[in-house]
């Protein structure tokens, strides 16, 4: 396992991170740990979660994730463990939190209040990432950045990211940290995968330009790019089943997800997959792993028999001539996922 720089920050992490917002839902507590242990032993030691997991975004479970990473966390040595978390964006905005009755924002007492209770549920004094887990652009960002400044000062927080920004956000709340001389997103967690390659189109510049690092999710495609939803199939148990007869938003991600486009993509990259002598998500997961803007990968499972072909990319380096036929192929099919 390779480890990369977070960002400016002193925190070197894994460059396969596990994922958890399967933990409490789709993954029962006894699986979620059997996962868990399996991905320490591998040599995984960054971890994310979030406290609007597990999904999709209930009140019944809400918080149940970082419950069960806590119970975890005590069985190892603290020190060993990179452990990420995240504060609910604005529940007005793309997807509503389960949080504080569904009121959540970025203002200083909802972000006060949920890391008080992520450090309750996690059973931990500090996190070393917390991030913001979808912005806000009709906010002010300095009341965002000086209360997660207050956050690192107090010892309960080493560094900040957000996820789901676009360029515009990032630079703007870069811009406001440097003005007020607060702490900065040295992360940015966004969707990048094989079938959703956006990100390159212009944050991928601000990443590099400005030292602030990737750290996708979903490069698995949500689990399309394994090919189970191919030819129709609705996996029992799979996300994107469930989420298609939850209907509403939750269907609506599903199909941006798996579509005719996505679908077709996907078989390609099956076949660059099998010319290569390996699993396409260790293909997915390990071409995610191969860009300089990328720190590290995460990966979720929601069955402990997912996570060979994922350890499989830990220390595998796609050729030339394999990283050309997947650009071939988002080159023919663009933008997959809209």
């Amino acid at each position: 396992m390779q480890h990369r720089r977070l960002g400016r920050s002193a925190i070197y992490v894994s460059d396969i991170c596990m994922g958890t917002m399967t933990f409490g839902s789709q993954a029962d507590e006894a699986e979620s740990l059997r996962i868990l242990d399996a991905s320490f032993d591998a040599g995984i030691n960054f971890y994310d979660t979030a406290e609007n997991y597990p999904v999709p975004p209930d009140t019944k479970w809400a918080g149940r994730t970082e419950e069960i990473v806590g119970k975890w966390l005590k069985t190892k040595d603290r020190d060993s463990i990179i452990l990420a978390t995240k504060v609910c964006g604005p529940s007005h905005g793309w997807i509503k939190g389960s949080q504080r009755a569904g009121m959540t924002a970025l203002d200083r007492h909802n972000i006060t209040k949920a890391i008080e209770d992520s450090l309750t549920r996690l059973g931990t004094d500090y996190v070393d990432l917390y991030q913001t887990h979808w912005p806000d652009h009709g906010t002010a960002y300095d009341e965002t950045m000086e209360t997660l400044d207050d956050l690192v000062r107090a010892g309960k927080v080493r560094i900040v990211g957000c996820s789901n920004e676009d360029a515009w956000g990032l630079m703007k709340s870069l811009e406001a940290s440097s003005r007020l001389g607060t702490v900065r997103y040295e992360t940015i967690q966004n969707n990048f995968s094989l079938n959703n390659r956006r990100f390159e189109d212009a944050l991928s510049k601000v990443c590099v330009k400005e030292d602030v690092s990737l750290i996708p999710y979903s490069p698995i495609g949500g689990g399309v790019l394994s090919g189970k939803y191919q030819d129709g199939a609705r996996p029992e148990g799979a996300r994107f089943s469930r989420y298609l007869e939850i209907g509403g938003r939750q269907a609506a991600m599903a199909h941006r997800f798996v579509n005719e486009k996505s679908l077709a993509s996907t078989a390609k990259f099956m076949e660059i997959a099998k010319e290569a002598g390996i699993n396409v998500v260790t293909l997915a997961t390990a071409w995610s792993k191969q860009h300089k803007f990328v720190a590290s990968t995460i990966v979720g499972v929601s069955k402990f028999d997912q996570l060979d072909d994922i350890f499989a990319a830990a220390d595998l380096t796609l050729s030339d001539d394999v990283m050309k036929a997947c650009d071939a192929v988002t080159k023919d099919i663009q933008y997959p996922m809209g």
